[in-house]
């Protein structure tokens, strides 16, 4: 395959090929880095292996990235299985070379029985089109079809669209093309070759067909104003009591928050929060708002930041936790901030991120939805202030597409203390909304918590694989010792 890259590239620009092998257990690393070795191959060549598999998505995410970081001005996809024909890059580039284009698929439909000559099997014709006529009507294309796997794109294009925040999965192609379509990208089609001969095919057809629909229908959707779906989007202060003493965010997280740890308070608020971590746990706490606390020794530093113009300029590093307690909900752009966050998140060693906000899906907003009631309130869960209204599925995903893991989920009760007083009724109303959160808690919690960690950025995982990738390169010389294996019985 990598014989096969033709020559003439080179009259037309500096070109160089990426080998990602994504964890797989056959020998491609060995052969490329062999065929790296050897100079026959007029490019230069890199070879690198990740040592986790990061799926379909997961692996173009790093290639991409990889073009960016090295600032390459095109980056080609071609699948390693033989179906497309390296010898059609020089047609691909043609289009792109002169600018003004994003992108260009190889298509296998736009020459009338190529895909059949080329041993297309008749049911992947037949769900091609299928698949692709519907992509087409939703979206309001005309491509001859969504689901090439031979495509060269600007690496200028690949900057202007989020697509890390995409899928792992094999409908990542469909979700990249739905974002060049929303950012009013030009896809410019070529028609190539196909070849189908043994090789393995490892997508189920069932599952990414129901993927696609779903991704093209979010896109419509979103386009109505009926949802939001942050890698989609091409447009891109009240008084508080204390909530410490009684079920809530703030009392769960005073319980999670290890003894002397150094907090970082994003919303401190009025600062109940930073004195009862400091007085009960001895912790460090930094706090964060537009104003100052109303008792300034509440904290051990404060740093005054609009929370809507982004990150505050401290070194994330030095914490242990960040608290992000009953405040993304009140910002402009909780997903904007959240992404930004997970940026600004790149030493090694990460803080643990408490969240929570206010559950939509709560009984009490249920049935006043039921008699036809919604209404606004000066707090609460339709607190005027908020901009946004989540679910558990809604807030995970808000974290989800910025990079982050969810370690725990859990329900919150209402706030009973606050309405009656922090006696026996409250807590025997919470030890009841307690009971029934085991029963439904998208139901019946009034807030949600998590306790969430950053994933690998693209650059740790891209520098892994070039760790891992030298790790490699000198086992096969014989410079460092194999990894020894021991066996049982």
């Amino acid at each position: 395959m990598l014989g096969r890259v033709p020559a003439e590239l080179s009259r037309v620009c500096d070109a160089e090929v990426l080998v990602l092998d994504d964890s797989s257990a056959d020998a491609t690393f060995d052969v490329s880095t062999a065929v790296q070795r050897s100079g026959r191959i007029p490019f230069p060549v890199h070879v690198l292996y990740n040592p986790v598999n990061q799926g379909y998505g997961g692996n173009q995410k790093i290639g991409y990235h990889f073009a960016i970081k090295h600032r390459f001005d095109y980056v080609a996809l071609l699948h390693g299985d033989g179906q497309y024909a390296p010898e059609a890059l020089p047609d691909l580039l043609e289009p792109i070379l002169g600018g003004g284009v994003a992108a260009v698929f190889g298509s296998r439909m736009l020459t009338r029985g190529e895909a059949r000559r080329g041993g297309m099997p008749l049911y992947k014709r037949i769900g091609n089109r299928v698949l692709s006529a519907f992509q087409n009507a939703v979206l309001r294309t005309s491509l001859s079809e969504f689901h090439s796997g031979y495509r060269v794109y600007s690496v200028d294009a690949l900057r202007r669209i989020p697509f890390d925040s995409n899928t792992n999965g094999f409908h990542f192609d469909t979700e990249i093309i739905v974002q060049l379509l929303l950012w009013r990208m030009r896809i410019v089609e070529v028609p190539i070759p196909t070849y189908y001969g043994d090789e393995i095919c490892r997508v189920n057809g069932i599952k990414y067909a129901a993927d696609v629909v779903r991704t093209v229908l979010v896109a419509r959707v979103q386009s109505l104003g009926l949802l939001y779906d942050r890698k989609f989007d091409a447009d891109r202060a009240g008084k508080y009591e204390s909530k410490v003493d009684f079920p809530s965010p703030h009392r769960t997280a005073i319980d999670l928050v290890r003894r002397g740890a150094r907090v970082l308070d994003l919303g401190c608020g009025a600062g109940y929060m930073a004195a009862a971590l400091r007085a009960r746990k001895g912790c460090t706490v930094t706090g964060v708002d537009r104003a100052a606390p109303s008792a300034p020794e509440a904290v051990d530093e404060f740093v005054a930041h609009d929370l809507d113009e982004g990150i505050p300029p401290l070194d994330l590093s030095q914490f242990d936790y960040i608290l992000l307690l009953d405040v993304l909900e009140h910002l402009s752009s909780p997903e904007q901030f959240v992404a930004d966050l997970r940026h600004a998140l790149r030493a090694t060693t990460k803080p643990t991120i408490l969240a929570s906000t206010g559950n939509i899906g709560f009984a009490a907003n249920r049935l006043m939805l039921l008699v036809g009631q919604f209404n606004y309130g000066k707090s609460g869960i339709l607190d005027i202030t908020h901009t946004r209204l989540f679910t558990f599925g809604s807030f995970r995903r808000l974290f989800d597409q910025a990079g982050f893991r969810v370690r725990e989920a859990r329900g919150i009760p209402a706030p009973f203390g606050l309405v009656v007083g922090n006696g026996r009724v409250s807590r025997t109303a919470a030890a009841l909304n307690e009971a029934l959160l085991s029963i439904s808690r998208g139901l019946f919690s009034y807030q949600i918590f998590f306790v969430l960690e950053a994933l690998p950025s693209l650059e740790s995982l891209l520098g892994e694989a070039h760790a891992e990738s030298a790790r490699r390169v000198e086992t096969a010389a014989g410079r460092l010792p194999q990894k020894e294996t021991t066996s049982a019985g």
